[in-house]
């Protein structure tokens, strides 16, 4: 491995710096989502049915989740002073807008390192194959010959290892962004059916002739 980095050239130190960074990307963001696949979409569930049953008592359990993108959106609604539905759904759309950032976070950190590692490893390539021809010796071809078949053996090292951490990085980056997809129509969904709840509690109330829904902090 140590003659593999050596040989590789000096563009296997910003190859190596691309890995570390995809590594440490790879792990904060498998984090982040294995906490929130496990949560967020139970929550959901027993938010909505809560609302349904008991719209004033949600509200602390909004509170108590802040750290879940969804209880964000509900909250950064819910805690308007009796916004109409109109304005319920302008403030839920715009803090999802927020949230969805969140979710995308560190895709152009993948996706950069997608486009420059290979282009680093056809860097040191070529490097090394200059290097072997300019040791060519010229009064001795054959000599010459095992040398430059070595050297480009050599270089073809770093881009195998550009190669290895594009392909690294690109199926983790599709993962997440697959994940973000997914989660993304999920919270979509949610926010429509939060929107139409708060829109029949709004319109109960000014029947009855009360004041517009609402819930204070």
């Amino acid at each position: 491995m140590s003659n593999w980095f050596t040989d590789g050239g000096i563009v296997m130190y910003p190859l190596v710096g691309c890995g570390l960074v995809t590594v440490v990307l790879i792990g904060e963001r498998s984090r982040f989502w294995w906490q929130l696949l496990q949560r967020q979409i139970p929550f959901t569930r027993e938010i909505l049915l809560q609302y349904r049953q008991d719209p004033i008592a949600v509200a602390a359990r909004l509170r108590q989740c802040q750290d879940l993108p969804i209880a964000r959106i509900f909250w950064a609604a819910l805690s308007l002073d009796r916004p109409t539905p109109q304005e319920f759904r302008l403030a839920l759309e715009a803090a999802a807008q927020g949230e969805i950032q969140n979710l995308r976070r560190y895709q152009t950190a993948f996706d950069t390192v997608v486009s420059l590692a290979p282009l680093l490893g056809l860097l040191g390539t070529i490097l090394g194959l200059m290097r072997s021809f300019s040791s060519l010796p010229l009064g001795d071809l054959s000599a010459g010959a095992v040398g430059v078949s070595g050297g480009i053996g050599e270089a073809l090292g770093s881009t195998a290892a550009g190669l290895i951490v594009a392909m690294v990085a690109l199926v983790a980056g599709n993962g997440f962004r697959s994940l973000a997809k997914r989660q993304m129509q999920g919270m979509g969904d949610a926010i429509g059916q939060w929107e139409l709840l708060y829109r029949s509690h709004y319109e109960k109330n000014l029947t009855r002739g009360g004041q517009p829904f609402a819930i204070s902090e």
